[in-house]
């Protein structure tokens, strides 16, 4: 529970940091936004690409390149790192997902949570999440997201789930789903939407039992 506190409290610095320029008016704000992932994907080397061109690709992005698809009417850039074992989620499916992850707020250049360090080694976050027709929903059951942000699951983390498996690794070569995603307010969790700040996840996905 410390850890989950200072987690929060991290979260309120960053929020409060964010806030100290509340003259601004959201086209402002949206502004720094756009600058703060434009600056990411430079400082990353980060080659961007459309959609036409993942398609193209199979769905998939190059990770020697550094790709990212950049998603138009959402805003999301995704790169799928691996595409998992098992199965994709079918259509009129509910699962349960267990997920690691860390979070990155690119306005502040900050880590502001992650349940990747052996403290939550065994606190998976787990969401709940469904396929209806290709449109996904999801919620937060439990874990660090759920405990600092409440159940609602950030609609740009729900691009990924068209694309990639969702299995148990049961064999030697077999791997769960790892995507890493720039996530824009208006798609992101409830923090970065009040405040305007986008974030960068890193993101692993395991069918839950």
């Amino acid at each position: 529970m410390k850890r989950i506190f200072y987690m929060l409290a991290a979260v309120v610095a960053v929020c409060s940091f964010v806030a100290c320029s509340s003259g601004e008016t959201y086209a402002e704000k949206l502004e720094k936004e756009r600058a703060a992932i434009k600056q990411f994907i430079i400082d990353k080397d980060i080659k961007v690409i459309d959609e036409s061109d993942f398609k193209a690709a199979g769905n998939t992005t190059d990770v020697s390149k550094n790709e990212y698809v950049l998603f138009s009417s959402t805003g999301v850039y995704m790169q799928i790192v691996r595409e998992g074992c098992g199965e994709k989620l079918k259509n009129g499916e509910t699962a349960s997902v267990l997920c690691r992850y860390s979070e990155r707020n690119l306005l502040a250049d900050t880590l502001i949570s992650s349940n990747n360090d052996v403290f939550f080694a065994s606190m998976p976050d787990k969401i709940s999440i469904s396929n209806s027709n290709g449109t996904f929903t999801a919620s937060f059951i439990s874990g660090l997201m759920y405990n600092i942000y409440g159940g609602s699951v950030p609609s740009g983390w729900l691009a990924p789930f068209t694309y990639v498996k969702l299995g148990r690794p049961v064999k030697e070569d077999e791997q769960t789903a790892k995507v890493k995603l720039i996530v824009p307010a208006e798609q992101g969790q409830r923090y970065a939407a009040q405040y305007t700040y986008p974030c960068h996840y890193e993101i692993t996905f395991e069918r839950g039992i």
